[in-house]
């Protein structure tokens, strides 16, 4: 038997997957739970080291028999995260990750040094905001010299697990686009953008390759701590976001992967770039040859997180209780941006609950304000889409969020839109699977295409699919009116 492993790293876990191709099915899993850094000054972080060991317990819970299967390798990673390494590849600090908003003043030193807003758009296609990977180098420049004169290799976390698998220091388009130092219509680094943080920052650069060239392949060394095959071909790889869209057939126009974790996002396959002027939607490359419109917003199920939390309940009770709930939540809003926020550009954004009363202050509204509020945010990357010419007729829902039927319900409602869940749940790790299998085709000179790969080994569940209720979307008009007029208000406070 031969098998492909797909390997995601997030936020709160590392996970593989291991699938066999000739019958169609994955045949084992396993998962490692992450640690995160967290200080009220918006540091977000982790060591790069609990990443190797994730790895090491996660193949360490595959049968050796099916370790010994595996004959390419795909990897998910979350995205923007920042792993300096020296020269011999030893990290040198901790990783600052997507949700770390320390960076708003390099953000906005980068963006006047470049030109501005309209100067930025130009250059890469993405403005500079704080999740991105270019203004974390700059804070470590600023704030950790001694640090910064030991750089020699910039990484993404999925960079560095495939330099964990094959020792070479590669990165693909889609993930680079997401670093703000990418030109994303030329799908090459930006000098110009470079050069703004330090003369000698493109050297250390990785080499990028594209979507369908392997990174490398698994190295002795690798093979020996990991207990994999050696020369086992590891694929480009990519963003979470990017395999995510593979891994929920969105390789089509009119497609839309919305997914409800730690962070939300909302994002479609275009063939071309799509840079929104306004700079809500991120103009990223896919990891299929393609482009990838994004929207993304810092918090989703963490809003829904926290207040769970705060009641003390298992997630099966928390939804039952925001179910009891009316849509609007009793006229309770919540502003859930606990992480600072991206979309709108908030950093210093600070989480509140408005419009309650002595009557409508309950558990049961403030479980569901949690919830819509996350569906919320991200209603606004739906009107961005549509004002540049795209046209959605399907949401490809995924995240932990997606296993909810209220979840399911709401983002039906509230983006009038047609929802389905992709069967299997790891929907990351499934993209770099398929992935993994594109490549090992192309470069054994089999050559099917991704298209035809993703119409194969993607299928979606049975008994998910929810259409828009219309009693249920005028009754959303009206809460998302409540949301937008409490967001414009306390919005100042935060600029």
């Amino acid at each position: 038997m031969k098998t492909y492993c797909g390997i995601d790293l997030g936020t709160q876990s590392c996970k593989l997957l291991i699938y066999d191709a000739d019958s169609d099915c994955a045949v084992a899993s396993a998962q490692a739970s992450l640690d995160l850094v967290a200080r009220d000054d918006g540091t977000r972080e982790q060591e790069a080291s609990w990443y190797e060991a994730a790895l090491l317990n996660c193949f360490g819970a595959i049968d050796p028999d099916l370790r010994d299967s595996i004959v390419a390798v795909g990897v998910s990673g979350q995205q923007h995260g920042f792993v300096p390494v020296d020269s011999s590849g030893r990290p040198i600090r901790p990783v600052k990750l997507w949700c770390d908003t320390t960076t708003a003043k390099e953000c906005a030193e980068l963006t006047a040094q470049v030109g501005g807003r309209d100067a930025l758009l130009a250059e890469t296609g993405i403005l500079m905001l704080p999740g991105y990977t270019a203004p974390k180098i700059l804070w470590l420049k600023h704030n950790e010299p001694g640090a910064f004169a030991r750089l020699a290799h910039v990484l993404l976390p999925h960079d560095f697990v495939n330099f964990l698998l094959t020792g070479d220091y590669v990165t693909e388009y889609g993930d680079a686009s997401g670093t703000a130092l990418f030109d994303v219509r030329k799908r090459q680094w930006s000098d110009k953008i470079c050069a703004a943080i330090d003369p000698g920052l493109r050297a250390c650069l990785p080499r990028l390759v594209a979507p369908g060239e392997p990174a490398g392949v698994v190295s002795a060394a690798a093979s020996a701590k990991f207990g994999i095959p050696e020369g086992a071909i590891v694929a480009a790889g990519g963003g979470d976001n990017m395999m995510g869209a593979i891994g929920t057939g969105t390789v089509r126009r009119g497609f839309l992967t919305m997914s409800l974790g730690t962070s939300g996002t909302l994002y479609g396959y275009s063939d071309v770039p799509v840079v929104d002027p306004d700079g809500n939607l991120a103009a990223f490359c896919s990891s299929t040859g393609g482009w990838l419109p994004l929207l993304c917003t810092m918090n989703c199920t963490v809003a829904s997180e926290q207040v769970r939390g705060l009641l003390g309940l298992d997630i099966a009770s928390f939804n039952a209780l925001a179910e009891r709930a009316p849509i609007g939540s009793g006229g309770v809003v919540m502003l859930p941006f606990f992480h600072g926020e991206r979309a709108p550009n908030l950093p210093t954004g600070r989480a509140s609950v408005q419009g309650g009363t002595a009557t409508n202050f309950t558990a049961a509204n403030l479980a569901r304000a949690a919830m819509e509020s996350a569906i919320f945010g991200l209603r606004g990357g739906l009107a961005s889409f549509e004002s540049l010419g795209f046209d959605p007729k399907e949401i490809r829902l995924i995240g932990g969020g997606a296993k909810s039927g209220l979840w399911r319900k709401i983002v039906a409602n509230v983006l009038e839109l047609p929802v389905r869940v992709p069967a299997g749940g790891e929907t990351a790790a499934m993209g770099a699977v398929v992935q993994a299998i594109w490549c090992a085709g192309l470069s054994g000179g089999r050559g099917a295409s991704l298209e035809e790969l993703v119409d194969r080994h993607i299928s979606l569940e049975e008994g998910a699919f929810v259409e828009p209720d219309p009693i249920s979307v005028a009754a959303y008009e009206k809460a998302y009116e409540a949301y937008l007029r409490y967001l414009d208000v306390l919005s100042p406070l935060y600029r």
